[in-house]
């Protein structure tokens, strides 16, 4: 990690940050085993008593990934009636459609479709290439959260539950992957290097975002901190209940992020984004050490398809290899080189966490 992150820092003992912070946030949001039924029964009532006489008790996000599709899972086997969200932003691979549609259909769950705008979202996309930033997924981040908010706020719902989890998410360098919930920082990369108005893009700006969660009091659940969530036996359940097909890696279900995170920020940034996954597989004991660093020796893609990857790519955003070239060559930068929101999120995340409605 100390190759990649710019903000990484040792203590006395070599012991690095984000074990630190992982320490930290595991304290705090992971539910503690002799509490979880419970706490977990607890919430289940809370929700189901918020969703009473309503179509729906709570909204869920789904892409086809293992995280997601075990949310479906788990929530619908807790008895609550979610609404499934999904954002098609043109990217999907047929795999992604299939474990979707076979998911739901398994387990009886009402699916709603955003088809995003295509000429909107490719400016907006090549606006974060072109941005020189190692976070080219914010586009579709932060549309995802949007839709699950509007959502939740059109059919009276208090209640958004995320495959969000700490035991294999908690460890994303703020540098990698800053933006998602930053309306502000969307719009100033799309303003200075987009050509198209983003007319009908879903957003939600700082006061927007504050209205559903102190107004609406709208929450976000990662109920996967409510349980013993062990990816592996996820995917076993989930490829046994089932019928999904794995995709061969962490969000792969997107084209496009299979493209980003296997061909672009390993050759423009020299991120590989396994050393963060698999860091904190470790720290939540699902992965040894040794395992990991196997894995690392391992091509995070075969070269053939990351090529083929890499030419979809630059045909679907109408691109010239030599202007992806361009792009590649670029100086890098970071979201601290564009207007953000990020001293406010940083008061926030403080009064929220002191709350326990920690936000992202």
């Amino acid at each position: 990690m100390d190759t990649t992150d710019p903000d990484i820092v040792f203590d006395n003992d070599g012991v690095c940050s984000h074990c630190h912070r992982y320490d930290r946030v595991s304290m705090q949001r992971l539910i503690p085993t002799e509490q979880r039924t419970a706490r977990l029964e607890a919430l289940v009532s809370e929700i189901k008593a918020a969703g009473a006489g309503k179509d729906y008790d709570c909204v869920i996000g789904v892409s086809g990934g293992v995280d997601s599709t075990y949310v479906a899972y788990v929530v619908k086997n807790l008895g609550l009636r979610p609404l499934a969200i999904h954002l098609d932003n043109g990217w999907n691979s047929e795999l992604a459609v299939a474990n979707i549609q076979k998911t739901l259909d398994v387990l009886g769950i009402d699916l709603h479709t955003h088809v995003i705008d295509w000429e909107e979202f490719r400016d907006l996309q090549l606006s974060f290439l072109k941005a020189s930033t190692p976070d080219g997924e914010v586009p579709t981040d932060h549309a995802i959260f949007a839709l699950l908010y509007e959502m939740a706020n059109k059919y009276g719902l208090k209640y958004v539950i995320t495959g969000t989890n700490i035991v294999s998410e908690a460890i994303l360098p703020e540098k990698w992957g800053y933006g998602y919930f930053d309306w502000r920082y969307v719009s100033d990369v799309h303003r200075r290097f987009g050509s198209t108005k983003l007319a009908t893009y879903p957003h939600f700006s700082l006061a927007r975002l504050f209205y559903y969660v102190f107004f609406r009091k709208i929450r976000l659940i990662s109920i996967l901190n409510y349980i013993d969530y062990e990816k592996k036996e996820a995917m076993d359940v989930l490829q046994g209940k089932l019928g999904w097909v794995y995709y061969g890696g962490k969000h792969y279900e997107s084209i496009y992020t299979r493209f980003y995170q296997a061909y672009w920020l390993l050759r423009k940034f020299n991120i590989d984004k396994r050393k963060a996954h698999y860091s904190n597989l470790i720290l939540s004991g699902q992965m040894t050490r040794d395992e990991a660093l196997r894995g690392l020796e391992e091509p995070v893609y075969p070269e053939n398809l990351l090529i083929e990857d890499r030419d979809y790519a630059t045909k679907k955003l109408r691109q010239t290899p030599d202007s992806m070239e361009a792009m590649m060559q670029a100086p890098n930068k970071t979201f601290l080189d564009y207007r953000t929101s990020h001293s406010l999120f940083e008061k926030a995340k403080t009064l929220v966490n002191a709350t326990r409605r920690y936000i992202g």
